[in-house]
């Protein structure tokens, strides 16, 4: 197999039961499928805990994390990569009840759970310095199978030789023990990062209304009607990634694709706006992702960027083509960066931001037509046409997140997405985290990477 083939992975892991592959390998990077403590057959493996079996006495959460790293390290294996050491970017999902959407749209992204047991487990397989890391809380619907409540996915590139970066002088220290940023050849990877100090008003008294985690330079004072917490809270974070993707000998204006997770569409506004300030030209693709619980309280974005190194032998090129529709954001369609094509949010919208006629049902005739299936339809279409534009092609996606605001659309989606790919079909995460979404109306989008071949 020549280096730069796009391949399918299987590592002897449970067979899934929607269309995708448990891994992808190409230009040199390995795009891990999420992965659930299933055996896709009886729900939770019983080895997860699924009969009740657990005879070392684990948490829960410590039993599904020791079952999900085990499946995803026979991946790894597989594709030739060392769990301890090739992981480069690593997502974890952790279902909640808390926060709902009414808290969502409130502000409130506080999931009021403890991720310790995971990362005790974590620390067993994955080795310093440990990869770039986001951990998201979901709802407690948002995993496909009943009663797991992780999902892990991954992106690795074999080989070792990962340079990890500590956090530089003034910039708070994470507690996770993930790396704010690694280095790999060209590519810096930076872990999520939210407007927070690691102390807040712990044990202080010295707290503005409710006690928070959140930095004081990000807060805005309750007593008066001044000031935006999200543009406060956007900003601060940008000013910390700034300074560690410095410390790894990158810029920020280099960033290449930029992960915006937000507690609700309702912040979406205020971010774009910081967003402007910061990126005025040439700014990176985009996804933002909204319904998600972040990892200090009083927190409302987190934020993830791939930049591409001060020194390195690729750049990147902005892609846009008349034949999909442009984006009204603040984003570009898509950006390229040496054999990869990163996809700023794939959501059915159209020139202004709103849902397309074409993908809805008419009020006069609710039950003509199939949503899901015209929108992923809709979608594909202009992931097709930006894959040309950047010398790709449909087939050559390697790697999707789909995040669903209900699950009830889901099995129409899969479909219609499935058959843009007669060969391997890529590594896919799939998540519910409720809505509505960005666009009134639309019922799930995607993050999407895709593999361009060399010319």
């Amino acid at each position: 197999m020549a280096e730069n083939d796009r391949v399918a992975v299987w590592g002897g892991e449970p067979m899934p039961l929607m269309p995708y592959s448990p891994a992808i390998k190409a230009g040199g990077w390995v795009f891990i499928a999420g992965q659930l403590a299933s055996d896709f057959v009886t729900g939770l493996a019983p080895e997860a805990g699924g009969d009740g079996r657990n005879p070392n006495g684990y948490n829960a959460l410590e039993l599904q994390s020791r079952y999900v790293l085990e499946n995803l390290q026979l991946t790894l294996e597989a594709a030739g990569c060392d769990i301890a050491t090739d992981i480069v970017r690593i997502y974890q999902w952790f279902s909640s009840p808390h926060p709902t959407i009414e808290e969502f749209w409130e502000g409130n992204a506080w999931p009021k759970i403890s991720i310790t047991p995971y990362l005790r487990t974590r620390d067993e397989f994955v080795h310093p310095p440990r990869p770039a890391s986001t951990g998201m809380g979901i709802r407690e619907t948002g995993l496909l199978v009943n009663k797991t409540i992780l999902e892990v996915d991954m992106i690795a590139i074999p080989g070792g030789g990962t340079q990890g970066f500590e956090v530089p002088e003034g910039v708070p220290s994470p507690l996770a023990g993930y790396s704010p940023a690694v280095r790999r050849g060209d590519w810096i990877f930076c872990a999520g990062e939210i407007p927070v100090d690691w102390m807040g008003d712990y044990m202080q008294g010295n707290d503005m209304g409710t006690p928070s985690g959140v930095a004081p330079e990000a807060r805005v004072n309750p007593y008066f009607w001044y000031g935006s917490e999200i543009e406060s809270q956007t900003d601060y974070v940008l000013q910390k990634l700034e300074k560690i993707v410095q410390a790894a000998g990158g810029s920020i204006q280099n960033t290449v694709k930029a992960t915006v997770y937000l507690a609700s569409p309702a912040d979406f506004e205020g971010m774009e706006r910081v967003w402007k300030q910061w990126f005025p030209e040439n700014p990176p693709a985009r996804v933002v992702i909204p319904y998600m619980g972040l990892g200090g309280k009083g927190s409302r974005v987190e934020v993830a960027l791939k930049v591409l190194a001060d020194d390195a032998s690729i750049q990147k090129e902005t892609i846009e083509t008349s034949d999909a529709v442009e984006s009204p954001w603040h984003e570009p369609q898509a950006v390229k960066a040496g054999d990869f094509l990163f996809f700023s949010t794939a959501i059915a919208h159209d020139e202004l931001g709103n849902l397309p006629e074409s993908v809805q049902r008419h009020p006069e005739f609710p039950w003509y037509k199939q949503p899901p299936r015209l929108q992923m339809a809709y979608i594909m279409d202009n992931v097709s046409a930006i894959c040309e534009a950047a010398g790709t092609s449909v087939e050559n996606i390697v790697r999707r997140q789909c995040f669903h605001d209900d699950f009830t659309h889901f099995q129409q989606s899969i479909e219609e997405w499935s058959t843009y790919f007669p060969g391997d079909r890529p590594a896919s995460t799939t998540l519910e985290i409720g809505g509505p979404l960005q666009v009134p109306g639309a019922q799930f989008l995607m993050d999407l990477i895709a593999y361009v071949p060399p010319s």
